[in-house]
């Protein structure tokens, strides 16, 4: 398991909370959450309780201001623990819902689908693995950013709940990030 413990205050001052799992609402533990340090693992942190909202991945180390560095709206409200993968990653994506048009299978990062594929709109299902993966909103690792574990996804605009959002580069969480 990881380990990151949470601060009420901006530079780690405050009451503070330590998790090791998920948590679906840290509401319980602390008023607010200003700012935190990672441990060991990797973590996506949630604005919303219940793992909604807009999502940060954090690896090992501080954040003593992440409002001030990300812009976040507000704190964090929930986190998820994000175990490591040893095996290789793989993935099946489709350029439709419910795994239809042609498949294009994935191992390794891809920073633009429109650049690899020829397609600027990356695609709509994918069954996956044991594997984990960050998918982003732009090319080039850029913009909102999704954690998606292993799992079936048979569309991505039903799960998400955005009817035009659709992912445009996709990179590994590997632990050779630490």
């Amino acid at each position: 398991m990881g380990k990151i413990i949470f601060y009420e205050g901006r530079n780690f001052t405050g009451r503070s909370w330590e998790c090791s799992g998920d948590c679906p609402n840290m509401s319980s533990y602390l008023n607010r959450c200003y700012s935190c340090r990672v441990e060991s693992g990797f973590w996506m942190v949630y604005d919303r309780p219940n793992f909604m909202g807009n999502q940060y991945f954090l690896k090992k180390g501080e954040y003593n201001d992440y409002i001030g560095t990300w812009g976040m709206n507000g704190w964090i409200r929930s986190c998820r623990w994000i175990p490591m993968h040893s095996g290789p990653h793989k993935m099946r994506l489709y350029p439709r819902e419910n795994f239809m048009g042609q498949m294009m299978e994935m191992s390794d990062d891809c920073d633009s689908f429109m650049d690899r594929y020829n397609r600027s709109h990356g695609c709509m299902s994918w069954p996956r693995d044991g594997c984990h993966w960050l998918m982003y909103e732009f090319p080039h690792y850029k913009g909102r950013m999704w954690y998606f574990g292993p799992g079936q996804y048979r569309s991505y605009r039903h799960m998400m709940g955005m009817s035009g959002m659709r992912f445009q580069s996709m990179r590994r969480i590997m632990d050779s990030w630490y």
